[in-house]
């Protein structure tokens, strides 16, 4: 795919969504990093349900730690691998007491030596709580930029570091949730919708569908 088609497909998603963010739910970095950690194999909605009362409970670091193991449990019993979560939680906000005065880090080496933080959740942060120009590659966005062939790559890395290559500063900080958006709504994983695709005419998959929503 060319530089030109690729500011299109860029500016037709900026026209559509102007200010795209998240769909977890959080009023502070330590909110969406609690949100983020339990997200993994999980769907949002999911996430938001749980931590709609988690977060009433606890949301600093101090409040949480004071729960402990078997009090957040019971909070996000029903997301997947719960019970692991639970101890990166705790885990995370011993660190965030001790180490960084009760605050998320605006620091990547920082982020990802927090316990079940890697570079995907400490990306999303740095990028959705502290405004970075991030990308943090999921498997929506892992999908769309192989099957419409904006920055194609063989693993998850690979793939990141082609849209930080070839994504124009002025889309960057912007670019992970459009991208996230657009795999979970139309380029869907078992068949996109590519009849009602925003950007059907610049995507270069040769196997469309004229499927709407």
């Amino acid at each position: 795919m060319n530089k030109d088609k690729r500011i299109a497909i860029l500016t037709r998603l900026r026209e559509h969504n102007p200010h795209p963010t998240t769909e977890l739910e959080y009023n502070s970095s330590f909110e969406l990093l609690i949100a983020v950690l339990l997200s993994a194999q999980a769907t949002d909605v999911g996430v938001n349900k749980a931590t709609r009362k988690l977060f009433a409970a606890a949301n600093t670091p101090a409040a949480m730690l004071a729960l402990g193991v078997d009090g957040v449990k019971e909070y996000i019993k029903t997301i997947g691998l719960f019970n692991a979560k639970a101890e990166n939680i705790i885990k995370t906000c011993t660190i965030l007491v001790n180490q960084h005065q009760g605050a998320v880090p605006e620091d990547r080496e920082a982020l990802e030596a927090l316990p079940g933080v890697g570079r995907k959740t400490a990306n999303v942060v740095l990028n959705t709580a502290f405004g970075w120009p991030t990308i943090a590659v999921d498997t929506h966005i892992f999908r769309v930029a192989n099957r419409t062939k904006f920055a194609p790559g063989k693993t998850v890395r690979a793939v990141e570091d082609r849209l930080e290559k070839v994504i124009p500063a002025e889309f960057k900080v912007d670019a992970h949730h459009w991208f996230i958006l657009h795999g979970r709504y139309t380029c869907i994983a078992r068949k996109p919708r590519c009849g009602s695709c925003l950007i059907e005419d610049l995507c270069e998959f040769k196997q469309k569908t004229s499927d709407e929503v």
